[in-house]
């Protein structure tokens, strides 16, 4: 199982979460790099992704997406979002800063009403000029799958260490103004049955996230075959359920099935 996207800007296609979103891939074209090895990601597991390890230069990034706004907008094509994300971890890419100040240029050229979005791990953000240039962004949508170590270890498989209370120290830094991802899912991993709507899972995420208080959270479902065959979809319902204490507490939720 593998979606690898072969091109620096993609699409744009139509984003469940984003609306109509122009992708960029800051990260091998056909290959795959990625600080995590998530078992439900779209692009397959990191070690069917290494035959390709060869990032763009900031160059053929900015060449990229010139070409690719200029085209769309020469070709009247809408754009919602322009959207970093593709065959890994976005800001892996050692020029991330620079290329987040490139495309707000471009941006606010040529379509100032489209907004900028981020996906991330959070493994980077101890990096200096990450955070800065995430909260440039329109968007910044940063991920916490599991508020218990060893769960979040099952379902994100770090490549390094991780810490969720070093996350969270960081993700403070943003002060409530960035877009909370978590991915809700079932089933068997490395032997051990895990269901991320069970209350007694799901409370310690409820609770970082009260905490930390961001101004949106997406919680969302497998929407595509997962590399790891033992996973299953969770309900909506039992994600609302989740989610209902954040939404008491005024936090706007985006749950998608």
């Amino acid at each position: 199982m593998s979606l690898h996207f072969d091109n620096i800007v993609y699409g744009p296609i139509k984003s469940r979460r984003l609306g109509n979103s122009l992708g960029v891939n800051l990260l091998p074209k056909h290959g795959k790099l990625c600080s995590f090895d998530c078992v439900y990601c779209e692009c397959g597991w990191n070690k069917d992704g290494r035959k390709d390890s060869q990032l763009p230069s900031l160059e053929e990034v900015r060449e990229a997406l010139k070409a690719g706004l200029e085209h769309c907008k020469s070709s009247n094509i809408q754009i919602d979002t322009i959207t970093f994300s593709g065959n890994g971890e976005p800001t892996i890419h050692p020029d991330f800063p620079e290329i987040i100040d490139y495309v707000i240029t471009l941006r606010d050229k040529l379509f100032p009403q489209a907004k900028i979005s981020s996906f991330s791990n959070c493994t980077q953000l101890h990096r200096p000029g990450i955070k800065e240039a995430l909260a440039k962004t329109d968007n910044p949508i940063l991920k916490l799958d599991s508020g218990i170590e060893s769960i979040a270890e099952l379902i994100d498989r770090p490549q390094s260490n991780y810490s969720i209370e070093d996350i969270v120290e960081q993700l403070k830094w943003f002060k409530g103004n960035f877009v909370l991802q978590t991915m809700f899912l079932k089933g068997e991993i490395n032997g051990r049955f895990i269901d991320c709507t069970d209350p007694e899972t799901a409370a310690p995420w409820v609770k970082i996230v009260l905490e930390l208080h961001p101004r949106e959270v997406m919680i969302y479902t497998l929407d595509r075959v997962p590399p790891l065959s033992t996973l299953e979809k969770v309900t909506v319902e039992l994600m609302r359920a989740v989610s209902q204490p954040l939404i008491d507490a005024g936090i706007k939720v985006q749950i998608r099935g």
